[in-house]
């Protein structure tokens, strides 16, 4: 939901929808970072359409602070504040992604 930006347009696009079958299964849903939450809320609505038994979030980071939606992250690697972070596949402005840490953009 950031495309070029440095900010969230807000707007959540859905290219492509769930070729498995998820009734009653146990579905885990695995992110890189979550910030306002507002492409999870929206995601876990669809998911809901195709009837999972239950769902749970796992991300790599999670910006709490930044949090709009009202989500549950059930397993978290990371809590980091508001800053805004770049590399190892996040990016800014679809720039910086290829880089080997994560690093954050200050100033």
């Amino acid at each position: 939901s950031y495309g070029k930006s440095d900010t969230s347009s807000g707007e959540v696009q859905i290219t492509k929808d769930i070729e498995l079958v998820i009734k009653g299964k146990d579905v885990i849903v695995v992110e890189d970072i979550v910030d306002t939450g507002y492409t999870l809320e929206y995601f876990q609505g669809v998911l809901k359409l195709h009837e999972p038994r239950s769902v749970k979030i796992c991300c790599l980071i999670d910006k709490a602070e930044r949090r709009k939606a009202k989500i549950n992250i059930d397993y978290c690697g990371f809590k980091i504040p508001k800053g805004f972070l770049v590399g190892y596949g996040l990016d800014f402005a679809e720039k910086w992604r290829h880089l080997p840490g994560i690093y954050e953009i200050v100033g």
